[in-house]
């Protein structure tokens, strides 16, 4: 497509900087091979800068009262409208997503955004008149300060700008995001529709940057909590690190969701809904389904199925709207998850539809993969317990609900699960006992609305609170609890002294 290649800055107080840095790093676009732009490794002061920005920029945001901070994102709302098709295409180009699937991207930075409009409401904290006799009591809930938010390269959109930013300087907080090195355009552009809305400089910051710089972040005094999306191995060590230092931190981490698919369930329609959920954005989403554990009576039948739909879906550039299965982000990961496969062949899967030799005519530099599927997939087999981050299914075998459950359970992450079934007494047996933070019922990608929380289990989530509904408020916001007591003229000029102990 013949794409500028782009020397790209940070944004720190409004501004956006050259770096000083001679250390950049490449970005492709993933449909042709090429480069797009160069991404700055920002130095350790150049993040201190950022975060002196955000911490600069706090205590006059966090005074405006809270309807004013949300007009802004009203103005934002209405700015990622308009711009729908420029930042669709922003996240095709960077990040290789169909058009669909691009589109879906910047919809959940929306949508995320409606939520944190919502946040007058849901920053409402709680009273009790006469808590003790002559003493009312009220909790507020009160923005902390700076916040920073470590970005992985699958949804440049949705993340940053809907998970991440919107709930956090509605509460009142600034930011700086680490963006994703592999993708950092698109929230860099929807940073520029933030300061377009209105936004007050520094609010929003953002760097690019190696682990080195952003182990600033973590330990930072100026910084009061993380935001991280990422592996479960960088996740704990954000955790430790940060928590020592005494800040709140979520960490969203990796994922193997399982789907469990019983004897009566419609094979057409239930392979179709697993073609969607384990290969669409190639496969590089959280909330992917790589693994299906299928019923002894379906599941022959089930894998012709799934392997015929496969077969048709359209591999392609991701701005082609035909398309339906565009490239993974890089030739690195591409690399990576053609190691997966192998691999899943040496421990003796059975492989059924081999993706490796997917070759776009008119494109043959790109990042693609076909969809791959594996049947036969065992305990202990890796390709059906790690997450591989690209379009391979992994099909396992069991003999009724209770193995499919107890081998779902047995795995170490629990993102999500979900099960298609027609019987109601399983679907909600499922939904008690199954691990999985978010559950679906013959629904394959089970993410909730933003009112809801992203809600992973186990090795998916490190933390307290999730983003997003009301722990994405609570996150963003500290409590503090005021007891008031008021003298009539009598008790004002008495010299007896009552003081509240907190009892009743």
């Amino acid at each position: 497509m013949g794409e500028a290649v782009k020397k790209l800055g940070y944004y720190a107080g409004g501004e956006w900087k050259p770096s000083k840095t001679s250390n950049y790093a490449k970005a492709y676009n993933p449909s042709t091979g090429e480069v797009i732009a160069m991404v700055p490794c920002c130095l350790s002061e150049e993040v201190e800068e950022a975060v002196d920005a955000a911490s600069k920029a706090f205590p006059g945001w966090a005074a405006t009262p809270v309807i004013k901070r949300v007009q802004i994102l009203y103005r934002v709302r209405e700015l990622l409208i308009e711009h729908m098709d420029e930042l669709t295409m922003l996240v095709a180009q960077e990040n290789g997503k169909a058009w669909d699937e691009a589109q879906g991207d910047v919809l959940k930075a929306k949508e995320g955004t409606e939520q944190a409009i919502s946040a007058p409401s849901l920053m409402m904290g709680e009273s009790m008149m006469d808590a003790s006799k002559g003493y009312d009591t009220v909790l507020y809930r009160m923005p902390l300060g700076v916040f920073a938010g470590i970005i992985p390269f699958n949804f440049p959109a949705m993340i940053p700008m809907g998970w991440m930013t919107p709930m956090c300087i509605a509460c009142g907080n600034t930011i700086v995001l680490k963006a994703a090195t592999f993708t950092p355009q698109t929230c860099m552009r929807i940073a520029e529709l933030y300061r377009e809305a209105g936004l007050p400089d520094g609010v929003i910051n953002i760097v690019t940057c190696s682990r080195n710089e952003a182990e600033i972040l973590l330990t930072h005094p100026k910084v009061k909590g993380i935001s991280f999306v990422g592996s479960t191995s960088v996740g704990m060590h954000i955790y430790s690190v940060a928590a020592a230092a005494g800040k709140r931190v979520q960490a969203l981490c990796e994922a193997k969701n399982h789907a469990l698919v019983l004897n009566d369930a419609p094979v057409k329609r239930v392979a179709a809904g697993i073609i969607n959920s384990a290969f669409g954005c190639a496969g590089e989403r959280c909330m992917a389904l790589p693994v299906v554990v299928a019923q002894e009576g379906i599941a022959d039948a089930l894998v012709e199925e799934i392997v015929r739909q496969a077969k048709t879906i359209t591999v392609g550039p991701a701005w082609e709207k035909t398309t339906k299965l565009g490239p993974v982000v890089n030739q690195a990961h591409k690399d990576s998850v053609i190691r997966w496969i192998e691999q899943g062949i040496a421990q003796g899967a059975k492989l059924v539809l081999d993706g490796r030799s997917t070759v776009v005519e008119g494109y043959e530099h790109g990042f693609y993969l076909g969809p791959t599927i594996f049947d036969q997939v065992k305990p202990g087999m890796s390709i059906g317990e790690k997450e591989i981050f690209g379009p391979v299914l992994c099909i396992k075998r069991v003999s009724g609900f209770e193995e499919g459950l107890a081998v779902m359970n047995q795995n170490p992450y629990a993102n999500g699960s979900v099960i298609f079934t027609q019987n109601g007494h399983y679907a909600r047996e499922f939904a008690r006992h199954t691990d999985g933070g978010m559950v679906g019922i013959n629904v394959g990608i089970p993410v909730p609305v933003g009112m809801f929380p992203f809600n992973g289990n186990k090795l998916s989530f490190i933390g307290d609170l999730h983003c997003l509904g009301k722990d994405g408020i609570r996150f963003y916001t500290e409590n503090k609890v005021v007891t008031s007591r008021w003298f009539d003229e009598e008790t004002a000029n008495s010299t007896s002294v009552s003081t509240w102990d907190g009892t009743i």
